[in-house]
């Protein structure tokens, strides 16, 4: 069975898709990253080649996410796109008509504004960790909360605290103050989600038309409680797709089948599970800009560059092995 293989490798997640030509997803695979992506992904790739690797043949990859990079080298991906891409060309397929995507995850958030089917605007944030996942996640600790609980607490909340949520290291110290008031941690936990809500409409929509449906997706998309921050804000329900953690490597799997509808894939197989992939870099002093090359050697054979500004190195060929 002809299949498409997506993968999407964040700062906190590894998300790996597999899905068959009739667009059903076969297998998803939701990984940490903890900062080593080729680990992540070769640690994906086996278990999927374990699990799938006798059924199917894999037709195309896909690759997206803040090391794409590094993953379609280590993958050999046919198509390589920006997590804007990747999320607007899922939710165009799981939810027709959307014309809104919030995406929520562990590091970053971003904004994507669809008007028939096609992105018209967006914006991301990866400064400002108020309105991220980790967020919560550190609050949550330090409430002694299981994250998995948080949300559930927020909804039996009866009168949510106002927690200034401009700034993490603010929104921290404010809840502080606010247990020592006597505030119940139902209240704090909802007041918490509301100001991550607050946060993200006034940092990553600002100035932005937000008009349903609005698709909400990302690892934090989970929490009930931000779920319901953002309905009382909008005024309406959200929708969130079956498949919302990983809407990234299904809009890889689809712009995939696209990239080799007329050629083969450059798919390296799961046998690159057990390759050895080595990054290096260097400072290129050619110029003021002084850029780091990153260097990816497979099996000690040079295979890739990039981080030029100009070219010089990127554009030289190298020997794959």
């Amino acid at each position: 069975m002809k299949a498409y293989l997506g993968v999407d490798v964040g700062s906190v997640s590894t998300n790996l898709v597999i899905m068959d030509e009739n667009e059903e997803i076969i297998e998803e695979m939701y990984l940490r990253t903890q900062g080593q992506p080729v680990r992540a992904v070769q640690s994906g790739l086996k278990m999927l080649g374990e699990k799938l690797g006798q059924k199917i043949t894999i037709a195309g990859v896909g690759v997206t996410g803040s090391a794409r990079s590094l993953t379609a080298v280590l993958v050999g991906a046919d198509a390589i796109k920006n997590e804007i891409t990747a999320h607007a060309v899922a939710v165009s397929k799981m939810v027709p008509g959307a014309q809104t995507i919030l995406e929520i995850g562990g590091q970053d958030s971003k904004i994507i504004i669809m008007r028939d089917g096609i992105v018209i605007d967006f914006a991301m944030n990866t400064v400002c960790a108020a309105g991220t996942g980790s967020f919560l996640d550190h609050q949550a600790d330090r409430l002694l909360i299981p994250i998995e609980k948080f949300g559930d607490l927020a909804l039996k909340a009866k009168n949510p605290v106002r927690i200034a949520g401009r700034c993490a290291v603010f929104a921290e110290s404010d809840m502080i103050h606010k247990q020592q008031l006597g505030h119940s941690t139902e209240d704090i936990v909802a007041g918490l989600c509301e100001a991550l809500v607050r946060n993200y409409l006034n940092n990553v929509g600002k100035g932005k038309e937000i008009l349903g449906p609005i698709v909400f997706q990302g690892g934090v998309a989970a929490n009930v409680g931000i779920r319901d921050a953002f309905e009382k804000a909008f005024n309406q329900e959200l929708i969130i797709p079956k498949h919302y953690n990983v809407m990234g490597a299904i809009g890889c799997c689809l712009l995939a089948r696209e990239a080799t509808r007329n050629k083969p894939t450059s798919f390296k197989g799961w046998k690159a599970a057990e390759y050895d992939f080595r990054p290096t870099s260097f400072e290129c002093k050619g110029c003021p800009n002084l850029c780091e090359i990153i260097q990816i050697h497979e099996n000690d054979v040079l295979v890739a560059r990039w981080g030029d500004r100009c070219g010089k190195w990127s554009n030289i060929s190298v020997k794959v092995g």
